[in-house]
């Protein structure tokens, strides 16, 4: 009989592991964690098996962007006022929350030993293999990618509970990247088509972000303070890294293409303040130093002490994040604006107010650069917990100085749902429409250069191959949850108009992304 019983409970043990709750079937409610009081009522042989962990009741499974594989047990956004890392604005990391999503589990034991001592470390690689098939200056395929690690230091545990340093943080994330640009090689400076591209330097270590938070009243009141790509905190949202485009990730266009404004992976000396009285409504503000360089930080992204730091880029953002219904249908409606004392070079107008590519003249210099932003998201039907894990509809305006950007008009609008309905809920599938008007000022030069047989001038989206007016993509993609921390994504993307102009033919582009969190 005692064989018997060993057997059974053997077998339910094996059985919980090999066949989890369905995340489709699972309730969206509050997540609970409660320890198995019964536990010493178990002989010692399966208490010794069971352990001491806590047994976990209905945990909701995330199905966030796919490129970080999440299916991290974790409180609906709705029921807690989160930290910068948690919340629908903050930072990705590689998995939720504090990078401990793993695809090799706990290391062996080291992940929990590090994580109980206020330590939160993630190691991800990511490889996207595209080619355009049809169209552009020439067909080619680049595979570029990335190998990023993230630190997250919760003080509170390093220093054993001490009450100042509550909710006090430390996050880091490093990156190596490598590959060549597909957009520049079929004739596209524009846009970029693969998310992993750009700005890294040939380094071994590129510093993305270094800086603290800290956060009172209950965290209804935020701050950090360090290194920090703009990009990230202001006009973003959680969906727009399911999307390969650069138009969407890390930031929108064209306020990331702004040296106020520049987002992921470069940073900022700077800092953020948000102030959220309820769960559904914050107020964010933010102050950048402003780099007149290429590259924030050097090549490297670790040079700060950068001459000409002395012009200031201001961001503020008002957020309402509800959540509808009995089922929480999340909503993100964003509007914001950033100002840039810095000065810039007309695109067209000399000092006298003439076109410079036809006196010869400087070009006037503009006090200032204006860049403003709506964002907007709304779940229609919910899949399961998770904040993303839905049929979502969202989009996007913004609007840059035209005398001084490029691109001075961007509009993308998106739908977004899981495979919760051929039972893959934490599969991901989206489409998006993406559009970027090319400013008069820009149109206006590149005519007077085309008309003296000139080299047509560029500005802070990249030399032009003709006259340019308006460019726009159309972008399809679904995202494959592999295992935990392992998304394999294939993405279609067409490209109308390649880099604003009608000099080359139409472009579409596959590829495919994986993702792995170690």
């Amino acid at each position: 009989m005692m064989a018997l019983i060993r057997t059974v409970v053997c077998l339910g043990l094996f059985l919980s592991v090999a066949f989890p709750v369905h995340a489709a079937d699972v309730d969206v409610t509050r997540t609970t964690v409660v320890q198995d009081r019964k536990a010493h009522e178990y002989p010692g042989w399966v208490r010794r098996i069971l352990g001491t962990k806590a047994d976990t009741h209905k945990l909701p499974e995330v199905s966030n962007p796919t490129p970080y594989a999440e299916t991290q047990p974790t409180t609906p956004f709705y029921e807690t006022t989160p930290g910068f890392l948690h919340a629908p604005y903050g930072p990705p990391s590689f998995g939720p929350p504090f990078g401990t999503t793993h695809l090799l589990g706990d290391w062996g034991g080291v992940q929990p030993w590090l994580q109980s001592r206020g330590l939160y470390l993630a190691v991800d690689v990511y490889e996207d293999l595209a080619g355009n098939v049809a169209g552009g200056k020439k067909r080619d395929y680049t595979v570029a990618g990335q190998v990023g690690t993230t630190l997250d230091v919760d003080w509170n545990r390093v220093l054993h509970s001490r009450a100042w340093a509550r909710d006090l943080w430390l996050h880091m994330l490093v990156v190596n990247g490598h590959g060549r640009n597909l957009s520049r090689l079929f004739g596209d400076n524009s846009n970029q088509v693969q998310q992993i591209y750009g700005s890294r330097g040939n380094v071994i270590a590129h510093l993305v972000w270094a800086y603290f938070e800290k956060a009172w009243l209950d965290r209804r009141v935020d701050l950090s303070v360090g290194w920090i790509p703009t990009g990230v905190f202001f006009q973003n949202s959680p969906w727009v890294c399911n999307f390969m485009n650069v138009w969407l990730c890390g930031g929108e266009s064209p306020t990331k293409f702004l040296r106020g404004g520049r987002g992921w992976p470069s940073g900022n000396i700077g800092g953020v303040l948000r102030v959220m009285p309820i769960k559904q409504l914050y107020v964010m503000g933010g102050l950048f130093a402003v780099s007149p360089h290429n590259y924030n930080g050097g090549i490297s992204g670790w040079s700060w002490a950068q001459d000409g730091l002395g012009k200031l880029s201001t961001q503020a953002e008002i957020g309402w994040i509800p959540a509808f219904g009995r089922d929480h249908l999340a909503g993100h409606y964003k509007v914001g604006a950033m100002y840039d004392n810095a000065r810039y070079e007309d695109l067209y107008e000399d000092i006298h107010g003439n076109s410079w590519v036809l006196t010869g003249q400087p070009a006037r210099r503009q006090s200032g650069q204006t860049s403003v932003w709506v964002i907007v998201d709304q779940m229609l039907v919910r899949r399961g917990a998770g904040e993303m894990n839905g049929l979502i509809l969202g989009g996007y305006y913004a609007y840059a100085s035209g005398q001084t950007s490029q691109i001075n008009h961007s509009f993308m609008a998106v739908l977004m749902d899981t495979g919760a309905l051929w039972h893959r809920p934490l599969d991901s599938v989206g489409i998006a429409f993406l559009w970027a008007g090319f400013s008069r000022s820009a149109i206006l030069s590149q005519e007077a250069a085309a008309g003296r047989g000139l080299a047509l001038p560029g500005g802070n989206f990249g030399m032009p191959y003709g006259i340019q007016g308006h460019e726009t993509i159309y972008e399809a993609y679904y995202g494959f949850h592999i295992a935990d921390g392992l998304s394999i994504k294939p993405d279609f993307q067409y490209v109308n108009h390649v880099g604003g102009t009608t000099v080359f033919r139409d472009a579409v582009v596959l590829s495919t992304a994986m993702n792995v969190a170690f």
